[in-house]
């Protein structure tokens, strides 16, 4: 067997690979799909059937006016927008600190910004609770909003886009200061420009862990109508029983914007990751 042939079987056999572990990972999702579409006395019959023998469509439109499903999307939409904004606002700044700034204890200072990386969010989640009770934010979207804005929780990303601001040549930076520009202007109109695919990776990131953050709104929010898909999906699950096509049908319509977003800016954040990882 030639040189030739081996290649041909190599890729042959590691797109069989991939195409095996695809279907694996989309085994969940169909399943999902498929309770969405079941009436409520055939989701747990055995031996289960894939395709229902009874397709219910009408699953979709009653899970969606069951609970007020357009209502917690408008407050989830909100929380994600906020957020997007507060994250690419702080983080972009933070890092070009870190990465195109010189000055005294920077790389201490990183260093123990990295450190915080270790340190699990469920440790600080008591400490925040009775701050944001002193300052009145509970039942609020405060909580939930305005740490984006100081870059809280968002080590990997200023991470992420520091390593992508610190592959960019210095000679662009150092041509605009010799015509007089200021760090603002420097950073506005040429950085940020320049770091689109990273600024997309961030947005992409951001934005799937907003819109499907549970635990935030769990804690923080007691009034029904400010609640979030992630946490409004409760609604059909009783203590005794679960209403499971209804919720599958729900989770499958707030899975979509996630879905088209990922499609959409793939080009984007794969670039971004790449560039990331190598450049700095």
């Amino acid at each position: 067997m030639n040189n030739l042939h081996r290649r041909k079987l190599s890729n042959v056999i590691t797109h069989a690979v991939l195409v095996l572990l695809g279907i694996v990972f989309l085994l969940p999702f169909l399943w999902m799909l498929s309770t969405s579409l079941k009436p409520a006395d055939a989701i747990f019959e055995l031996p289960p059937r894939w395709i229902p023998e009874t397709i219910m469509w009408e699953n979709y439109a009653k899970a969606l006016t069951q609970i007020p499903f357009f209502k917690y999307a408008l407050n989830t939409v909100f929380l994600t927008a906020m957020n997007i904004c507060g994250i690419l606002l702080s983080t972009t700044l933070v890092a070009y600190a870190f990465g195109r700034l010189k000055w005294r204890g920077r790389d201490i200072c990183f260093s123990i910004m990295l450190a915080t990386m270790m340190l699990p969010g469920q440790v600080t989640l008591i400490p925040l609770f009775v701050m944001y009770k002193h300052f009145g934010w509970l039942n609020s979207y405060l909580p939930l909003t305005v740490p984006s804005f100081f870059a809280a929780g968002a080590v990997f990303y200023v991470f992420m886009l520091r390593q992508f601001m610190k592959g960019i040549p210095n000679e662009l930076t150092e041509s605009a200061k010799i015509d007089g520009c200021s760090h603002f202007r420097i950073f506005a109109q040429i950085i940020l420009p320049l770091s689109k695919p990273a600024l997309a990776t961030v947005t992409i990131f951001t934005f799937m862990a907003i819109w499907n953050d549970f635990l935030g709104p769990l804690i923080f929010i007691d009034d029904r109508s400010k609640l979030t898909i992630a946490l409004g999906l409760r609604a059909f699950q009783q203590q005794y029983t679960a209403q499971w096509n209804y919720m599958m049908a729900a989770s499958i319509v707030s899975m979509l914007p996630t879905l088209i977003l990922f499609f959409v800016s793939q080009k984007y954040f794969i670039e971004g990751i790449s560039f990331a990882g190598i450049k700095g």
